[in-house]
């Protein structure tokens, strides 16, 4: 069974537009939506990418704390360079989207199973590519928000497809690029060890207006939980990758 950590509640008014000096809007578990109408965001193809890397602070600084207590001459030498040992695994974190159309049609686009979607028609939501390697560019995913009267609403997450559950080990964002004014990033920093899934941020057509709101709620289970929690009610089966091309 899953882990729901924490009931959605106590969601205030939209958070404020990002200032110049960063261009960016962070939604926190203080600030948790956002407008895309009132930023006048809501055309064009939102594009939504996850980035991340490997957390080494950790591992880091408590080989250098157990180093220095026991041979405290050596802070005068320069540092040691650690290799990839058990304590470093190798993570590979998948960006998909939950999408349920106004007419009633609902579906997954995600890599795992090869259901990738399509950009100018239904679902309006396209993966490309999948990043296997946490590299600078990360996945991709794009959202044509010029039919965003087609589109009721969409949940984006992230999981980990067959790697050691360790999303406390990376330092993973997800960052959603309007056609116009700030970025929107939302990170993934709680400390979940064993958990494989995270709904990330929903987009929900309210009335005619476009809402970004926080969710990271992570999972002890797959899609399949995140769809219990969210109410999707589709049927899933096992998947599979198809290998990577060289």
């Amino acid at each position: 069974m899953g882990f729901f950590d924490g009931l959605k509640g106590g969601r205030t008014a939209d958070f404020d537009s990002g200032s110049a000096a960063t261009n960016s809007i962070e939604l926190t578990k203080r600030h948790q939506q956002v407008s895309l109408t009132k930023q006048d965001a809501a055309t064009g193809h939102l594009r939504v990418n996850l980035t991340w890397r490997m957390r080494t602070s950790d591992i880091m600084g408590t080989v250098e704390r157990n180093r220095l207590f026991r041979h405290p001459f050596k802070a005068l030498k320069p540092p040691e360079i650690l290799g990839h040992g058990q304590s470093m695994v190798n993570v590979d974190l998948d960006l998909g989207c939950l999408y349920e159309l106004a007419d009633g049609t609902k579906g997954v686009v995600q890599p795992l199973g090869g259901y990738l979607g399509d950009v100018n028609a239904p679902p309006y939501v396209k993966l490309s590519g999948d990043d296997r390697f946490g590299s600078a560019s990360g996945e991709t995913m794009y959202v044509n928000l010029d039919h965003r009267e087609n589109i009721k609403r969409l949940l984006v997450f992230v999981y980990i497809y067959d790697q050691t559950p360790a999303f406390d080990r990376t330092h993973a964002i997800v960052t959603l690029y309007p056609s116009n004014g700030p970025r929107i990033e939302i990170g993934l920093d709680e400390r979940h060890p064993q958990a494989r899934s995270c709904a990330v941020v929903m987009i929900e057509n309210i009335k005619g207006e476009l809402i970004v709101r926080r969710e990271v709620q992570f999972v002890y289970a797959f899609q399949g939980e995140l769809d219990r929690l969210y109410g999707w009610g589709l049927q899933w089966g096992r998947g599979y990758k198809t290998q990577p091309t060289h």
